[in-house]
């Protein structure tokens, strides 16, 4: 064998090394493996604590990542935009939270034909290539908040749903998971409107005064994230109606709407068990070890009577 061969197939051995080795803290140095994070976004609290698990796991297993998103959840072409730049820069591996869960997959195959492994996290996409995905069961949890919301309206009247949009994973099953638990469970419960109002809180309050203006009778309405809940806690109060609201996530306001009792309680994700998820993911595919479809993060219900209990204040977030 020539110097050349021996010298390219010792190069290959170095690299493979350092990737397999990336997960212990005698390996690769943190610059070797490159993870690039593309989330939905930085409008959210969530998000941030979503930042700070990566971040955790990164320092953990010794490799460098990076975090960012677009200004806000709407912006579904400027994420597109993101996922390409860090694919352009031949990262080990990527983790993808998608805002469409259809408009990302040309770029997914391309990352598949290069063979950089993906990690979906948060919100998957309507494709196998991701090797799993860092999630909350949406569907579960969303079916969780249509039980609490019967509980509380005497299990009959109309209710109405604000979710934050129609094309990502986590719009579509928190959406799905409120709707399929009232019909199968709650007979006497009838959904009046189902809107959305892009995660945004002004556009929500707004959509939630229409919601109330339209059907004077409604006893509660869920907000399928932060910014809906706090919407459609703004357009109640706004429209002085004394209903039951019901959210997702935490984040300050929601917080201390629930601790007030203006809002009666929400589901609150694990988003730094997500975060951590997606880099400890990415680095166990580095290593060749097999992951399941999905990742299942928990979630938890939230209220006044438990929003101090320990175990639901270490999955909340400011």
């Amino acid at each position: 064998m020539s110097n050349k061969h021996l010298l390219k197939k010792h190069l290959f051995g170095v690299a493979l090394g350092a990737l397999m080795a990336a997960g212990s803290s005698a390996g690769a140095r943190a610059e070797d493996v490159y993870i690039p994070l593309v989330s939905k976004g930085f409008q959210h609290q969530f998000w941030q604590a979503v930042k700070v698990g990566a971040e955790q796991a990164a320092k953990a297993a010794n490799v460098k990542i990076t975090f960012e998103g677009p200004e806000t959840e709407a912006m579904v072409d400027k994420q597109i935009d993101m996922l390409s730049a860090a694919l352009a820069k031949k990262p080990q591996a990527i983790g993808f939270a998608a805002l469409d869960s259809k408009a990302a997959i040309p770029l997914l195959k391309k990352a598949d034909a290069a063979k950089i492994p993906v990690i979906a996290f948060d919100s998957g996409v309507d494709s196998d290539i991701p090797l799993t995905t860092c999630t909350t069961d949406n569907l579960a949890a969303a079916g969780l908040a249509a039980d609490k919301m019967a509980d509380m309206i005497g299990d009959a009247g109309d209710v109405a749903v604000l979710v934050h949009d129609q094309t990502s994973r986590t719009g579509i099953d928190r959406r799905d998971g409120f709707l399929k638990r009232i019909k199968d469970k709650h007979p006497n419960i009838k959904i009046v409107s189902v809107q959305y109002g892009g995660g945004d809180q002004l556009k929500s309050t707004e959509i939630t005064k229409s919601i109330l203006q339209a059907n004077p009778n409604i006893k509660g309405i869920f907000g399928a994230n932060e910014g809906s809940a706090i919407g459609v806690l703004n357009g109640v109060k706004e429209m002085k109606k004394k209903i039951v609201v019901i959210g997702y996530d935490s984040g300050k306001q929601q917080k201390a709407a629930i601790t007030s009792g203006e809002m009666a309680g929400a589901i609150t994700q694990n988003p730094i068990g997500i975060g951590s998820c997606t880099v400890d993911a990415a680095v166990k595919a580095l290593k060749g070890e097999k992951l399941p479809k999905v990742t299942d993060t928990g979630f938890y219900w939230y209220d006044k009577s438990n929003i101090t209990d320990p175990k639901i204040a270490a999955v909340l977030y400011d």
